[in-house]
């Protein structure tokens, strides 16, 4: 089983966000962790916007590029962007997620997704991708409004 994570997923783990312990949790029970190319470059700047300084940013990047390093990174390329325009405007999605599902789409099932947007449930579910959006209080990711 892969693990498929979004950058809204991971901002947790490092953070210390209210669903840190269930990221972690999805993370440690998964063999193998997947993320577009696209999510390398989003979590980085994220860090450094939700990092009170230069030094906080410096630990958390370190420690989301040892995560990196250990995950499949899925290319984006033009057969993948091509496959964000499809499931883009199938399922009225922003093209940052279009292009997070087009590429997670590449990968072999089962596949789980954890995320903590919602506008990507829908199309993940038709992609047959198993939702890791636990409900608070069990453990699970409460699925956002």
């Amino acid at each position: 089983m892969i693990l498929g994570l979004d950058t809204s997923a991971l901002l947790q783990r490092y953070t210390g966000g209210p669903y840190s312990a269930a990221v972690n949790t999805a993370m440690a029970q998964a063999p193998q962790w997947a993320v577009s190319d696209l999510t390398r470059t989003e979590l980085v700047m994220a860090l450094h916007r939700v990092s009170p300084d230069p030094v906080t940013a410096a630990a958390l990047t370190a420690a989301a590029r040892a995560d990196l390093d250990a995950m499949l990174i899925v290319p984006l390329d033009s057969r993948c962007l091509g496959r964000a325009v499809e499931l883009g405007s199938l399922y009225g999605l922003r093209t940052v997620d279009a292009v997070h599902l087009a590429a997670l789409d590449r990968l072999p099932r089962p596949l789980q997704l954890a995320t903590l947007d919602a506008r990507q449930i829908p199309a993940a579910v038709a992609l047959e991708m198993e939702l890791v959006t636990p409900t608070e209080g069990a453990g699970e990711f409460p699925l956002p409004t």
